[in-house]
């Protein structure tokens, strides 16, 4: 008598004690014949979820900012910042252990307090897809700003840069030889700094991926050890990469001092200030449209 009524029910559950009929009928079985199952399971549900979102948010926000990178070089002119090598580093040791780590993030306090998700909402909302995109400008504009920002401090404008491939034209008697700015020893330090830049820009944004609304303050990345492994394992990758003459002369890379790394850092703090505000207007918008 069962059977018709589970059928009909958006979602049939039925006890594991239950007939067959019953069972075969339904959607979920409880096992263990207790109703408290079923609110474990929606939290584990939400919690994977919100996990395949902070995934997709990531690797979105990351691949933008990569690829707007080399567009934005591209369009200004500018000569290589980032080789094949160097792009290719950062798609398979930076952007996969971060992303894999954030499929174990904890389920969040707050998650039951949330309303039942219709079940054809898009799991990549407008306002997500947009943050993914605000986040990847960023990035794309700050890896070219580091490369021009090298330029200019030893006296090439941006639009010498621009111009590149005809520096030997160049009347500025305090501008060096074109050899000495754009051959391929002497553009590694620029190139070295635009690469450090994105990786730090795509490993800070991992850790504020913790959570995908909530404040990288109210939910700590050391509370999935899983995400501060990494993104640290990658980041001592890189620095390997980086002071190891034999692997930075296969990847073009230079080792930084302490103020290059200075450069690095103030390029790329601004990511996690940038989510934590689009992170605070989504809330607000959250809390208008309830």
């Amino acid at each position: 008598n069962d059977a018709p009524a589970l059928r009909q029910a958006s979602i049939g559950i039925a006890m594991g004690s239950g007939s067959d009929v019953a069972k075969e009928a339904s959607d979920m079985i409880l096992i263990d014949d207790s109703f408290a199952t079923i609110v474990n399971g929606v939290k584990e549900g939400r919690c994977i979820y919100s996990n395949i979102q902070a995934f997709i948010i990531f690797l979105i926000s990351c691949n933008v900012g990569e690829v707007l990178s080399i567009f934005f070089a591209t369009i200004l002119g500018f000569p290589s910042i980032l080789n094949a090598m160097q792009l290719l580093w950062v798609n398979l040791a930076t952007d996969g252990p971060a992303a894999t780590a954030l499929g174990f993030n904890p389920v969040e306090k707050n998650v039951m307090e949330e309303k039942p998700r219709n079940v054809d909402d898009e799991i990549l909302t407008p306002w997500l897809l947009t943050r993914c995109l605000v986040i990847g400008v960023y990035i794309g504009i700050a890896t070219v700003g580091i490369f021009a920002f090298y330029y200019q401090s030893i006296g090439v404008s941006i639009d010498q840069l621009s111009h590149w491939s005809i520096c030997d034209t160049w009347s500025d008697s305090n501008v060096e030889s074109c050899d000495a700015l754009f051959a391929d020893n002497a553009i590694a330090l620029p190139q070295t700094l635009a690469l450090s830049a994105l990786v730090t820009m795509e490993l800070l944004k991992a850790l504020s991926t913790i959570s995908v609304d909530r404040s990288i303050m109210e939910v700590l990345p050391w509370s999935n050890p899983y995400l501060v492994l990494g993104v640290s394992v990658p980041f001592m990758l890189h620095l390997g990469l980086l002071y190891i003459p034999s692997l930075a002369h296969s990847f073009g890379l230079a080792p930084l001092s302490f103020d290059d790394w200075i450069a690095v850092l103030f390029w790329s703090l601004p990511v996690i200030l940038i989510d934590e505000v689009l992170k605070a207007i989504g809330e607000h918008r959250l809390k208008l449209k309830h």
